[in-house]
């Protein structure tokens, strides 16, 4: 079972269902199909401030942050002796998207608030499964 958790508040409108189907698809077409969660929030721009400050020594909000909890999914699932948790439930992380950065973005680049959250939210998710750019 692949396990999406989304956790927003109700100023953050997102539609649940839909990131949900797009997200299970990333996880599909990177032949993780059973047993992961990932989770995903939706904060505003002071939050993010925060968090990038805090995690990755920047100033400034940002669109996306992503959190792994293995430090490289692709190196960690290749081992021979690498061992699910006791639940049998592979957690991948978070990814934290700010919500102000997806409006002002979709308005930018001429798409919808719901296609701007589904490529912020890929991204986070392919960072999570160990793609990295500098």
């Amino acid at each position: 079972m692949i396990k999406i958790i989304i956790k927003s508040e109700s100023r953050y409108p997102v539609d649940r269902k839909k990131l949900r189907s797009f997200l299970e698809k990333v996880l599909e077409r990177n032949n993780i199909v059973d047993n992961v969660q990932v989770d995903i929030s939706f904060v505003g721009d002071r939050k993010m401030t925060a968090l990038n400050k805090e995690y990755m020594k920047r100033e400034g909000t940002t669109n996306v942050l992503s959190f792994p909890l293995l430090d490289d999914y692709k190196k960690s699932n290749e081992k021979k002796d690498f061992v699910l948790p006791p639940d049998d439930i592979l957690r991948l992380g978070d990814v934290v998207i700010s919500y102000p950065q997806v409006r002002k973005e979709a308005m930018v680049y001429g798409r919808t608030v719901d296609e701007q959250i589904n490529r912020l939210a890929k991204h986070g998710l392919l960072h999570l499964l160990g793609e990295h750019h500098e």
